[in-house]
């Protein structure tokens, strides 16, 4: 796996043209990783996170973060990272150059037992698995919080119904 690519947007990571996919294991990720591989990704397309380096981007983004961050889920993204992070979820960071490429990432995402996956496009991030309820956030704003999708608004939610789901 290739080193971070150094995306960045008013000041916080935002790997445009790629999908963020959070793992509650290191095992899942390393596997989720070694299946992308055999489905023909690069070496240079797949970039793994551990924990600690996902805290240490998190902070830099923190620190950095522009004004206009706070505008769209960029920072509220940044924040749930920094949260699956602290719970132990690592990460792999995927190229997506079209959307057969985005449906196998979202695919093995999923096979992986993924926590989160979203598509990062220019205006757009999209979510690729499904979270929890349908409900949707009205307002887009770090006041309002991130869309969480889980039946209690947090990340913390959706890893101990993934743990209760392995019991």
């Amino acid at each position: 796996m290739t080193e971070a690519p150094g995306f960045h947007s008013y000041g916080v990571f935002k790997p445009v043209g790629h999908v963020i996919v959070a793992f509650p294991s290191e095992e899942e990720c390393h596997d989720a990783g070694a299946a992308l591989f055999a489905a023909g990704f690069a070496d240079e397309d797949v970039t793994g996170y551990t924990p600690a380096r996902m805290l240490a981007q998190v902070e830099q983004d923190l620190a950095h973060a522009g004004m206009l961050a706070g505008i769209g889920q960029e920072l509220n993204l940044v924040k749930i990272h920094g949260e699956l992070a602290r719970q132990g979820s690592s990460f792999l960071v995927v190229r997506a150059r079209n959307q057969e490429a985005a449906d196998m990432i979202a695919e093995t995402a999923i096979r992986f037992h993924a926590l989160r996956a979203q598509r990062y496009g220019s205006l757009l991030i999209e979510e690729l698995i499904p979270v929890g309820a349908t409900d949707q956030q009205v307002a887009e704003s770090t006041d309002c919080g991130f869309d969480a999708q889980t039946r209690s608004g947090n990340e913390r939610a959706l890893r101990q119904r993934y743990e209760a789901g392995r019991q």
